[in-house]
């Protein structure tokens, strides 16, 4: 799926592209929700986000045990490509967050750990952009005891929203695991647009394709 920045406003139109494998875990933008999206001081390079119930600020190494608390439970790795161990290792978050992440943090890839306002030290989940598309733009992922609350319908709002106003992309193409019908459905509350299906392996034998 896709979302394209057209002039001033954020219009959709379906784009054909290459297909490009998949390269790691990873994993719209509503234009009347802007006025409830703040942009406060930076933070690694990366602004703190917030929306109604939500911060959104730069993942740091501090926040690897509850990255780790949140996202070693197959129920949320399932959904990811074959390139996410299972068993994850158990060094594997500080492993990813110090070679893949905080390396490029505010260069080319821009990684957001979801907060809850009353609770704003414990990472309960990211959203992680970068520039170059394969095929995607960007990932997301929530611990399940969040799930069904819109939490990530909400957090990628003004992710997207920085994306298009002040990093400059034009475009953004969006991936999930044909059968992830809660990632689909955050895609297509944005308006995001379907392009095409495509094999991909994933964690869970069950998935077999992706929707771009």
């Amino acid at each position: 799926m896709m979302l394209v920045r057209k002039s001033s406003a954020m219009r959709l139109f379906l784009f054909n592209s290459r297909y490009y494998p998949v390269r790691e875990f990873i994993p719209i933008y509503n234009p009347s929700q802007a006025n409830q999206i703040g942009v406060s001081k930076v933070n690694q390079s990366l602004p703190i986000l917030t929306t109604e119930r939500l911060l959104l600020k730069a993942v740091m190494i501090q926040d690897a045990a509850a990255y780790k608390k949140h996202f070693v439970d197959y129920e949320v790795i399932q959904y990811l490509s074959t390139n996410v161990p299972w068993p994850y290792p158990e060094d594997g978050v500080e492993w990813f967050l110090n070679n893949l992440v905080l390396p490029r943090q505010g260069k080319d890839r821009w990684c957001f750990g979801i907060f809850l306002k009353p609770n704003q030290d414990e990472l309960i989940g990211c959203v992680d952009l970068w520039r170059e598309a394969v095929p995607e733009n960007r990932g997301f992922w929530l611990g399940k005891k969040f799930w069904g609350h819109g939490y990530m319908t909400e957090a990628v709002v003004p992710v997207t929203n920085y994306a298009f106003n002040d990093l400059g992309f034009q475009k953004l193409y969006f991936t999930n695991a044909e059968g992830n019908l809660a990632s689909r459905r955050v895609k297509e509350k944005s308006g995001a647009t379907y392009i095409e299906t495509r094999p991909v392996k994933f964690v869970s034998p069950e998935f077999t394709h992706t929707e771009l």
